[in-house]
């Protein structure tokens, strides 16, 4: 596609003389036509570069490499007919289910080498670093497989920070909550059915507050954990950066994943890290136990914060998308 930029030419009689330049990026081009009077061609080819807006003689120009999507909709019943909706919704279905299957196994498998009953080494297994390497490696891994599918959102969190930022519509966002809590709980059903001995021994998987933290610690730690993946999430897909490393297409999976990596260091000692709600309330459902059920709310609220904060950070501040703050009266 080919963008056109107009700027005020000079009268026919002036001596400024206009200059052209076009600026190639991939298969876009953009098309500038300037006067040395009110801006340089350098400052036009730096901005282009950028993305910026220009402004010229009291005028706004956009001279973009890119273009932000439309908001969607609150409702869109053409969804509904499209195999395309379905077949999102099974991929967001499988891949929390693979999610919960390797990440469950991986912290029993691990509790179990340091089990002192088994005579295991305390310094053996995986450790934390393993585990958060199993959480973050495999999000990085379904990121990259279902992103063009679905999305690759794997996390009510991450979809519900979309909602609100208008990038998915009401009816998809809701499916894919549901969607993903079904194979969070098929995983870890997966994960009883093949360690049932060491399941309930070693707690499931289940998120449960630590002893010696507060109630308000544990929602701090999801809200600013769920923050920095949503964050990474909304940075890792913004268009203005597609734009420029769309030739690279595991740039966005890796940021993510290692976001939840990050993230799992820093908060396992704290709530087991939940910052996804199908994850907490999966392992919840199949562990059964009241610890699980009692602070599982805490595995909601806090994530649900967090993503929210996350999508009116980068939407109103960072790309200063205060015009977006109307989009929810169009096309609802």
């Amino acid at each position: 596609s080919i963008l056109h930029l107009k700027y005020p030419l000079l009268n026919p009689s002036s001596h400024h003389n206009s200059q052209v330049t076009t600026l190639g990026r991939g298969k876009s081009s953009l098309s500038f036509v300037a006067t040395q009077k009110h801006i340089s061609l350098s400052r036009i080819e730096e901005l282009a570069k950028m993305g910026k807006d220009i402004e010229v003689g009291g005028g706004e120009y956009t001279a973009k490499d890119y273009q932000d999507p439309p908001p969607a909709p609150l409702i869109d019943p053409e969804e509904l007919t499209q195999w395309s909706f379905y077949r999102a919704i099974i991929a967001e279905f499988v891949a929390t289910l693979l999610f919960l299957y390797i990440t469950v196994l991986t912290v029993i498998g691990y509790k179990s080498q340091t089990d002192p009953i088994n005579n295991a080494d305390q310094c053996g297994g995986v450790g934390i670093l393993g585990i958060a390497w199993a959480f973050g490696g495999m999000i990085f891994v379904l990121v990259y497989c279902t992103a063009g599918i679905s999305g690759g959102h794997i996390n009510p969190a991450v979809t519900f920070g979309l909602f609100l930022a208008r990038k998915v519509s009401m009816v998809r966002a809701v499916m894919y909550m549901v969607a993903q809590c079904l194979g969070a709980i098929c995983g870890c059903a997966l994960v009883k059915a093949f360690q049932k001995a060491h399941y309930f021994r070693y707690g499931g998987g289940a998120n449960e507050l630590s002893e010696g933290y507060s109630t308000g610690t544990g929602l701090a730690a999801e809200i600013i954990g769920t923050f920095v993946l949503v964050y990474t999430v909304f940075s890792a897909t913004d268009p203005k950066r597609n734009a420029r490393d769309s030739h690279v297409p595991v740039l966005a999976p890796l940021p993510i994943g290692f976001a939840v990596f990050m993230v799992h260091l820093a908060t396992i000692p704290v709530t087991g890290t939940g910052i996804n709600p199908a994850r907490s309330f999966g392992a919840a459902v199949i562990y059964g136990k009241d610890k699980a059920w009692d602070d599982q709310w805490i595995f909601w609220v806090g994530p649900f914060i967090g993503a929210a904060i996350a999508a009116f950070y980068h939407q109103y501040i960072l790309r200063a998308s205060v015009k977006a703050l109307g989009s929810f009266r169009s096309n609802a």
